[in-house]
């Protein structure tokens, strides 16, 4: 039973990979669904089967309004006698339905994204495609992670949606290019009346004319077909075809431009909250001071101006956990901006504190280079643009040439004419012409020749802006590879100066217990912690930055080449989360060694 459902719906999926209109993608996730619902309709109970079904319904997201045209035809040509009554006909019918159907995708920009790497399948996707309606809205609740936050941006952000319809626009352009192959067949219905003066010798007519009039109802079909231009519909059909590829292009590069923004806002976030851990971790270092201070103080160590000055400085680490805080919330605005949503803090991210740290590059400079002049999408598109121009200027030398076109057209002419002077009959007969014409414009005041000047002017201009855009993405490269190792080295540094100076605070603060280092000793080491922290913290974010840059401008971001970095164990937070120092505990083994302060002082 379970093999023939197999068979059933291999049949299927073999009529639909027919079609080169299906996309691959559609048939994997089809398959896939088939496999799961041949096993649960040759099993014994429906209601496994239903529940599997509307299970599926409501995974799908707008899988039924969205359906593939072909995949509709191919599944309403299903027979309700081609499955074992088994289950009941009717069931069995609506099962494979309803299975197919949830087995589609959703057709939305994301769906595009997803498969679309290449500008030929970026731009066929956005011409079949419709991008989604609505705008989807962030879940207060949940956890984003980075590639979440990235689908979202692509399905939702303004600049990928605009993107999305100029690629489809170009695609209704290269159908109206290839539309002037065909013939073009008109019809109207003209209702007309004539008054005329037909001459005529005087001893026909009395006054040497008649006056006729004649009504008329002459309903026609006309015919204009081009046949021939030596080559100026195929140039513009190429030029259009460039076009389409030079907008699937763009469309790739605006997702790649939303996913870097989306990049750098979600790190600069990361970079925020970790300034707010350093920023607390200040604060409780300053604080530990202060303690320590006023334990002094009370023991006749310390002097009042050493515990103002400890005070001054907790309450500076308050002022600067403000701000950190206040950075941080503007940060979370930032990032549901650049994903596309409404704008406001209420968004959580994945703190990714054990993400690995990107540890070298794993290419040299000059393949980095090659990659990019090679994967780029918008050198790639500006090469389309060059070939578009190339067309155009085809197009507009086919003007010199002659025209061959046929014409024709056929119509049902009734007339009841009436006249002045003598008897006319009515007449209702079918009419018709052809003609077969050689169209060559001789003289146009030289408009042929400035298009020809304009569309090579055009390809120059081209070939000079691609020039300049290698030279750019070039320095990008070079630009984003001395970064990253700058980075890199500014990490390692940053993780030496953080322990270095965690160990110098421990050691000042211990020392001015003893009496060994005065306050100003201790507040020094404290204000060099609080710079580590925050010198870790920028470092960390960016080496991450760094390596999203180098993905970003060899043009492998979204893509599935390999990285350009490479990363080592998962990372620790850049800021530890450990206690400081306590204060010291007055202990009665420990006998004074000062008296104890007066008035104050």
């Amino acid at each position: 039973m379970e093999a023939r459902y197999y068979r059933l719906f291999g049949d299927i999926l073999e009529n639909l990979a027919s079609f080169s209109a299906v996309p691959q993608v559609i048939l994997q996730r089809m398959k896939e669904c088939s496999d799961r619902a041949a096993i649960f309709l040759a099993s014994d109970t429906p209601t496994r089967a239903r529940s599997m079904i509307w299970h599926n319904l409501s995974a799908s997201r707008e899988g039924l309004s969205q359906m593939h045209s072909i995949v509709r035809g191919q599944i309403g040509s299903i027979r309700a006698a081609s499955l074992p009554p088994r289950v009941g006909s009717q069931f069995q019918n609506l099962s494979v339905l309803l299975f197919l159907l949830t087995c589609l995708p959703p057709s939305g920009a994301s769906q595009c994204t997803g498969i679309a790497s290449t500008p030929h399948a970026a731009a066929d996707c956005a011409a079949h495609a419709v991008p989604m309606s609505t705008v989807a809205q962030l879940d207060a609740a949940h956890t984003y992670s980075l590639a979440e936050l990235i689908d979202l941006a692509e399905s939702n952000n303004p600049q990928t949606r605009i993107a999305w319809e100029r690629a489809r626009q170009s695609a209704e352009e290269l159908g109206v290019a290839k539309s002037s192959y065909y013939p073009v067949l008109a019809g109207q219905a003209a209702f007309a009346d004539q008054r005329f003066i037909l001459p005529f010798p005087k001893p026909l007519a009395p006054r040497g004319y008649v006056m006729v009039e004649t009504p008329a109802v002459v309903p026609e079909v006309t015919l204009d077909y081009l046949i021939f231009d030596f080559g100026k519909r195929e140039a513009k059909v190429d030029a259009a075809t460039a076009e389409k590829l030079a907008a699937g292009a763009h469309f790739i590069q605006a997702n790649q431009d939303v996913a870097f923004r989306v990049a750098s806002a979600y790190y600069q976030l990361l970079t925020q909250q970790e300034r707010l851990a350093a920023a607390e971790a200040t604060l409780r270092t300053a604080q530990t001071t202060t303690d320590a201070a006023e334990f002094e103080l009370r023991n006749g160590r310390s002097t009042l101006p050493d515990v103002l000055n400890a005070r001054a400085e907790t309450s500076q680490a308050v002022f600067d956990r403000e701000s950190a805080d206040g950075d941080e919330k503007i940060a979370r605005v930032t990032l549901t901006e650049a994903v596309g949503v409404e704008p406001s803090p209420n968004i959580t991210i994945d703190a990714a504190g054990s993400a690995p740290l990107p540890s070298d590059l794993a290419a040299s400079i000059d393949a980095l280079i090659d990659r990019a002049i090679s994967d780029r999408p918008d050198l790639a598109a500006q090469a389309a643009e060059i070939r578009a121009a190339d067309d155009a200027v085809r197009a507009a030398r086919a003007a010199y040439r002659p025209q061959i076109l046929l014409q024709g057209s056929a119509a049902q002419t009734s007339l009841w004419p009436t006249a002045d002077y003598g008897q006319l009959g009515n007449a209702s007969e079918p009419t018709w012409s052809a003609a077969l014409a050689i169209q060559w414009r001789i003289f146009d005041g030289g408009e042929r020749k400035n298009e020809v000047a304009k569309a090579e002017s055009k390809k120059r201009g081209a070939q000079d802006e691609l020039r300049e855009k290698r030279d750019q993405a070039t320095r990008e490269v070079w630009t984003a590879y001395i970064g990253f190792r700058t980075a890199l080295r500014k990490q390692q540094a940053a993780v030496a100066l953080l322990e270095s100076a965690n160990a110098s605070y421990s050691a000042s603060l211990d020392a001015y217990k003893y009496g060994v280092k005065n306050l100003v000793d201790v507040v020094t080491a404290e204000r060099q912690l609080a710079q580590a922290r925050l010198s870790s913290v920028s470092a960390r974010s960016q080496l991450f930055l760094e390596a999203v840059d180098l993905e970003f401008v060899t043009g492998n971001l979204l893509r599935t080449g390999p990285p350009a970095t490479t990363t080592s164990s998962p990372s620790t937070p850049a800021v530890p989360i450990t206690s400081p120092p306590e204060a010291p505990v007055p202990s009665p083994l420990t006998p004074p060694t000062s008296t104890q302060p007066q008035d104050g002082r």
